[in-house]
């Protein structure tokens, strides 16, 4: 296929941001230190972010302030100074979050006539995949339905479905581990590609609220009343809990989820996380343990 590489080549953290954006695009960084729970957010050009000082910054946030690195996959409108659906001024990339027996999701996208070949395959950690594909003439509109529908086909983390999400940018360190994994990025393609490159159904029953309009006991039969982003949430919670999912990884989804619209995140995304854990386990009849009694679960971006 036109645009594919003969062999997968290691890209740096510079070679994958020049290949991914047009040096004007403007990006958000975002820097979390996974035990202090704290998280800064610098909205850059792409050649601002790949110059020395920049990713010295990086490094030195990365190495010696055990700091998680992301990177927006699509860029912002001018004077943007958040990173909402709203401010997100094109769709550069589709993407999917592989943490669970990723590499049999991997060989399944290598496999498939569905999708065409990534552009890049990162190594989060072991067993642990993001895979990217770069397009153009998308909408936000056609996006997070094609996103969902991905994800629901190779097993994809559904939480990172939407056109705000931030990627691990490679050749940084994964700091959720006490041994250190640094992020390695593979280049599969060059190829830009386009919406019917993409073979899956992405009809109403991709959608997540479409879901949840149709269940939820507090939405009226004829669907008048949409419901807001804290329903959203606490749907969510229920229905990740109840799949077994581990409630700090819940807490953590949401939070980087409203991250931006939330005075406090965590503990906004903690108190309605013990919401639902109490509503599930009144209903098994069982109380309630308090998250955080267990490991935290691995989850990227």
């Amino acid at each position: 296929m036109v645009g594919e590489q003969s062999k997968p080549k290691k890209i740096s953290a510079a070679e994958y941001l020049r290949a991914s954006f047009d040096p004007s695009d403007r990006l958000a960084i975002l820097v979390r230190n996974p035990k202090r729970r704290e998280t800064i957010q610098r909205i850059a050009s792409a050649a601002e972010i790949i110059e020395p000082t920049f990713q010295d910054w990086l490094r030195f946030k990365n190495h010696r302030e055990s700091c998680d690195i992301y990177v927006g996959m699509n860029p912002l409108k001018p004077q943007a100074h958040t990173r909402t659906k709203e401010d997100i001024r094109t769709i550069r990339h589709l993407y999917a979050d592989f943490d669970n027996d990723g590499d049999a999701s991997l060989a399944a996208i290598e496999q498939s006539d569905l999708v065409p070949s990534p552009n890049y395959v990162l190594n989060t950690s072991p067993g642990k995949f993001q895979v990217v594909w770069k397009v153009e003439d998308v909408t936000s509109e056609q996006a997070e339905p094609m996103l969902r529908a991905i994800a629901r086909r190779f097993g994809g983390d559904p939480a990172s479905t939407d056109s705000t999400r931030v990627l691990r940018l490679p050749g940084f360190a994964n700091r959720k581990y006490d041994s250190e994994f640094i992020v390695q990025a593979e280049q599969h393609s060059d190829r830009t590609c386009h919406l019917f490159d993409f073979n899956l159904r992405t009809d109403s029953l991709d959608s997540p609220r479409q879901f949840l309009r149709s269940s939820s006991p507090r939405e009226s039969s004829s669907g008048a009343r949409a419901l807001s982003q804290s329903e959203h949430d606490w749907a969510y919670a229920k229905r990740t809990l109840a799949r077994g999912v581990d409630p700090e990884q819940v807490i953590q989804n949401i939070a980087d989820f409203r991250s931006q619209d939330k005075h406090d995140p965590q503990d906004y995304a903690r108190r309605t996380v013990v919401k639902a854990q109490a509503e599930l386990n009144a209903r098994k009849g069982q109380s309630a343990p308090p998250p955080g009694d267990s490991a935290e679960a691995e989850h990227d971006l």
